[in-house]
């Protein structure tokens, strides 16, 4: 397999240097940018595998920045804010970011979480149905082959990692699934850490889908609750 590209954009160059010299001591071919433009113009050149974005960027915010490159290539995104306010994080989760690291955060956790992105792309590649199918459950209604989720007569978007989230919940309807499955089967995270990663994007899918059909179940996880 040829070398994979990370794209890190960061405006504070410390740390930008920091995490480009990490990823490329784990083999990986490393570009940087330091602004908004200079990142979409990076990506639009170098096509990464992997982007890694902090969200404070000078020019135009790294969510304007994922909105413009998601909207050209679909690209694995980790997204780095310096904020723990849910709002942005869920902002940037449906602008088509995977993941988000709140700083300060361990390089390890940063570059597990890198490779984690990259496991999951290669799987979604390799598994992709060849023929036409779906999942039917109660009034949702999952197309596999063309990625659509349509509720009673709505068609709704989700961004990648909740159409993967939604699929996995669908294939187990009512079953009770822990969030380190989530983490496990979705992300491709093996330490099980991370919950708040789940847990936001289950909020997204509910302001999309509506807050019923995604149940609590207090101390596991959460459950698709739909009816029989």
């Amino acid at each position: 397999m040829s070398q994979r590209r990370v794209l890190v954009v960061d405006d504070e160059a410390t740390i930008r240097e920091a995490v480009a010299a990490r990823l490329r001591a784990e083999g990986f071919d490393v570009v940087t940018a330091s602004d908004g433009p200079a990142a979409v113009a990076v990506c639009e050149a170098s096509s990464p595998d992997v982007l890694v974005l902090d969200v404070m960027l000078p020019g135009f915010d790294g969510l304007e920045v994922c909105r413009r490159v998601q909207a050209s290539r679909p690209v694995p995104v980790l997204m780095l804010t310096a904020r723990a306010d849910e709002t942005d994080m869920l902002i940037g989760l449906g602008v088509g970011a995977d993941d988000y690291l709140s700083k300060p955060f361990s390089m390890r956790v940063l570059v597990a979480r890198v490779h984690a992105l990259l496991r999951r792309a290669d799987r979604a590649h390799e598994t992709a149905p060849a023929e036409p199918g779906g999942l039917a459950v109660g009034d949702l209604e999952v197309d596999l082959v063309e990625r659509r989720v349509r509720r009673g007569a709505d068609e709704i978007h989700l961004t990648r990692t909740e159409f993967d989230l939604l699929a996995y919940f669908a294939s187990r309807p009512r079953a009770a699934i822990a969030r380190e499955s989530l983490l496990a089967e979705v992300w491709g995270w093996g330490d099980g850490a991370g919950s708040r990663t789940v847990d936001s994007h289950v909020k997204a899918l509910r302001r999309k889908l509506g807050g019923d059909l995604i149940r609590t179940v207090h101390g596991v996880g959460y459950a698709l609750d739909v009816q029989r």
